[in-house]
Formats: structure tokens, C-alpha cells, sequence
């Protein structure tokens, strides 16, 4: 890496700053923030300048949950690492922490084995892993102490899909109690999977088969009697939890109780469950299919609750769930039976402009922003302050950020592997102009000047939220 960037006149905005401020740039990192104007910014020496005159200056997005090339349902997540990687780069994303998957009778190393070899020499940007915990006996609770000591430091568990990734609740308390003594994450897919079997079950008896069904039997109620038992089986185990993807008023509810009792318990949410709801779902002409995910969306009077949770940090994350599936061929697979429509939402390109409505909306601040996309994801995952803030010795994955401009989102410009927009139609405030990953190019105002190859694998710490 040669040369020096300096990113000159912009809003240079964090988790806990705003500052009209020159960005040096150096060997790939941060190497000196200064006073735009100051005799400090002028003596910044750089071979190449990028004017941010009238745009933010922010970290990259870390979006902590993404499945590319993930099986499912008989088929694959429509991005690969190399699609996938570079749709986040042009949404303003420049670090992504993955899903490697254990299938039941496999090792843990075999599942992460795996996913490394579909990601290598594959990502425009930096990228790490979680794993998939699905079959837990003594080999995996073994196993679970070197992945953390190599850098792989949170753990998926279900409670949802029988018959696939599910853990009863006696694996799941002796792999919190694993993680309780090694110092990894417990992440909680929290709906109870078995209780919604037999929903689904007697609705597709009553011939109650369209996609809105998918969410009348993946019942509220049921996403928070989950959460509310993830958190005292972590409780009980002394293990921090992290629940994923929470979309129900009643499960915040769970979140909230117990963070007033002291509890190291956290909350993620979805662009998703922010901006969408019940009504994609009940579309007509099978389109409601491109809504299916799970946890499912919910009602809109949920979004209330889940914009207060992120101001009020019982939520502290928003992620993707970034999941694609073609709506040709693939959701096509759950025409006649809404449990056949595979799972999953498009989103990685979308996360950082959406959250930007959002501050735009007056639900966020441009700090909260920040700190619920960029920072506090990579705290919570071990990767700060390298990843998710502007600082001296930090990474420089940096983002120019244009918040007047305007677009539309359409499947027609996105540049996700995937033949429909779940937010097809609406206008933004706000667009990603030039994004830099490790300083170097990958999108130069609004044009692609990344490469496959130059995102590099980023072993993690344990959770720096816990003592």
C-alpha cells in the first residue's frame, strides 16, 4: 500500500462526534484526524485528495448478519460472497460477519472449513465469521473453546426449525455454559419452533396456504415467550446473550426487563421490521412471497416500539439478516404451501441509506446512526476500535456520504444477486458517493473500483461489552 488520502472538508461523524474534519490516510489506516482549516489540516501531505465539501465523512457499516451462498429449503442465498460483498460496499458497508453453518454429525471446524473456502479470494471487503451451532455434544462444546481462541467468537443457536438447526433447551444451556467460561456470544434465533410446527401444520389443513399465512402462525407471542426463555437460560448458565433479528413489541418487552435487571442481554432488529410489515406480506399474486422471512414481519404498530427500543438502547444493533432469494424459482418453490417459500430478505445494500431515512425521519440521530450500524456492531462482535469508527490507527474503511441526494430503490440499479427489491419504489434522502475499504478505492464516486480478492478474513475478540 502506497501513498497517501486525504479526505478533506467534510462532517466527519461517529458514535460520538461530529466534527468538520481532514482525514489523513495512511498504509491503509487513519493516521491523523484535524480541524478542517486548522494550520494541522493544512499540513497534511497526500498524494491524492478527495473533496467531502457538503457531504459526512462516516465509518463502513459492519453488518453483523449475513448468509451468502446459505442452503436453504432445498436451494442457495442468490449471493455469493463476491455479489454479495460488493452490494454492501455500494451501500456504504465495508466489514460483514457471516454465518458458517454445522450441519448435524459434522464438526464445527468442518462447517467453518467450508464457509472460509467460499469466501476466499472472493469478497471486495472485510469479512469474519459466527458459527452455526446445530448439533451440540461434547466434540462441539470442545470445539467452541478454539474457535474463540482463533477469532471466531459468537455462536448461532435456534429455537426455530425443527429437523435443522434446532437445539433443545438442555443443549442450548450446556452451550451457554460453555460460553459463559470461554468468553464467546451466544446469538439467539428466538421463536418457538415447535409450537409453530403445529400452527403451521393445522393451517395448511385448512387449506390456509398463501405467504400472508407465514406470519399469522409464526405468532408474536411466540417470538417472546422464546426470548423470554433464552434470557433465563443464559440466566441460569452466567453466559451473556445476544438475540438476533427481533421483530415483536412483546419480545423488546423481554429485552427491556431484562437489561433493568442488569442482565448482559442485547437486541438486534432489521432494517425489515423498521420499514416493512404484515401488509407486504398479505400482497396479492403470490408477491407477498418476497416478504417471507423469519421472524416474520409484523404489524405495523410493532415499528413503533422497535424505533423506540433503538433510542431507548434495549436494542443496540441493526443488521441485515441480508438472505436472498430470486423470487423466480426459488420463492416460486412455496406456490400452494407457505412453509416451502424459502426464508429470507435481500438487504445488504440497503441498510446504511434506510438508517439514513431514518435520521432524515427524525426517528434517529446522525450519532445513533452511526453507532447502531457502525460502532456498537463492532464492539458487540469484537472488532473495535479497527472496525466502526474514525480514529488514529483505526482501518480506514471510510464512507463519503452525499445526505442530500435523492434516489429510488429498484431491483432495476441494486447490485444484490437477486431479481426483486424489497423496498421497491421508495425515495431516499441520502446515497453513498465514494466508499473506501482499508484505504483503498472499492466504489470512487459512484462507480465500482473494487476487486474480488481484496477483503481480507478479520479474526475477532470476545464481546467489549462484557467486563
Amino acid at each position: 500500500m502506497t501513498g497517501r488520502t486525504a479526505i478533506r472538508g467534510g462532517l466527519v461523524i461517529t458514535a460520538s462526534d461530529e466534527i468538520h474534519a481532514d482525514v489523513l490516510i495512511e498504509d491503509g489506516r487513519v493516521a491523523a484526524l484535524a480541524a478542517s482549516g486548522t494550520p494541522a489540516a493544512e499540513a497534511f501531505s497526500a498524494e491524492r485528495t478527495i473533496d467531502a465539501t457538503g457531504k459526512y465523512v462516516i465509518p463502513g457499516g459492519v453488518d453483523a448478519h449475513t448468509h451468502m451462498e446459505l442452503p436453504f429449503g432445498g436451494t442457495f442465498a442468490s449471493d455469493t460472497f463476491e455479489t454479495g460483498t460488493r452490494a454492501a460496499a455500494w451501500g456504504g458497508t465495508t466489514t460483514i460477519v457471516d454465518f458458517a453453518v454445522q450441519s448435524v454429525g459434522h464438526s464445527l471446524r468442518e462447517g467453518l472449513d467450508a464457509w472460509h473456502a467460499k469466501a476466499e479470494g472472493n469478497c471486495a471487503i472485510d469479512y469474519g465469521f459466527h458459527m452455526i451451532v446445530s448439533d451440540v455434544n461434547q466434540e462441539t462444546l470442545k470445539e467452541m473453546d478454539l474457535l474463540v481462541e482463533e477469532g471466531v467468537t459468537s455462536f448461532k443457536q435456534f429455537m426455530a426449525y425443527p429437523g435443522v438447526f434446532y437445539s433443545d433447551d438442555g443443549q442450548i444451556l450446556r452451550a451457554m455454559q460453555r460460553s459463559a467460561e470461554n468468553g464467546g456470544l451466544i446469538m439467539m434465533h428466538a421463536e418457538n419452533g415447535i409450537a409453530i410446527d403445529v400452527l403451521v401444520e393445522q393451517a395448511l389443513a385448512r387449506g390456509e396456504t398463501d405467504p400472508r399465512y407465514h406470519g399469522e402462525v409464526r405468532k408474536a407471542l411466540l417470538e417472546a415467550e422464546a426470548t423470554h426463555r433464552a434470557i433465563r437460560l443464559a440466566q441460569v448458565a452466567g453466559a451473556p446473550l445476544y438475540v438476533v433479528h427481533v421483530s415483536a413489541m412483546e419480545a423488546v418487552a423481554e429485552l427491556a426487563r431484562a437489561r433493568d435487571e442488569g442482565l448482559p442481554v442485547f437486541g438486534e432488529t432489521c432494517p425489515q421490521y423498521l420499514f416493512l410489515s404484515t401488509d407486504n406480506l398479505a400482497e396479492p399474486d403470490f408477491e407477498g412471497s418476497k416478504y417471507v422471512c423469519s421472524t416474520p414481519l409484523r404489524p405495523k404498530e410493532h415499528q413503533a416500539k422497535l424505533w423506540q427500543g433503538l433510542r431507548t438502547n434495549d436494542l443496540q444493533v441493526v443488521s441485515t439478516d441480508h438472505c436472498p432469494f430470486c423470487f423466480v424459482g426459488q420463492k416460486e418453490l412455496g406456490r400452494g404451501d407457505f412453509s416451502k417459500i424459502p426464508n429470507g430478505l435481500p438487504g445488504v445494500e440497503n441498510r446504511m441509506d434506510l438508517l439514513h431515512q431514518a435520521v432524515v425521519d427524525g426517528h434517529i440521530s446522525r450519532r445513533r446512526w452511526i453507532e447502531i450500524a457502525c460502532a456498537t456492531p463492532a464492539r458487540m462482535f469484537g472488532m473495535y476500535p479497527k472496525k466502526g469508527t474514525i480514529t488514529p490507527g483505526a482501518d480506514a474503511d471510510i464512507v463519503v456520504y452525499d445526505p442530500h441526494a435523492e434516489q429510488i430503490v429498484s431491483a432495476e440499479t441494486h447490485h444484490m444477486n437477486v431479481d426483486y427489491s424489497a423496498y421497491e419504489g421508495k425515495r431516499l434522502t441520502g446515497r453513498v458517493e465514494t466508499v473506501l475499504s482499508r484505504g483503498e478505492l472499492v466504489i470512487d464516486q459512484r462507480k465500482f473500483a473494487g476487486r474480488a480478492g481484496h477483503g481480507l478474513y478479520t479474526p475477532r475478540s470476545t464481546c467489549q461489552y462484557l467486563a
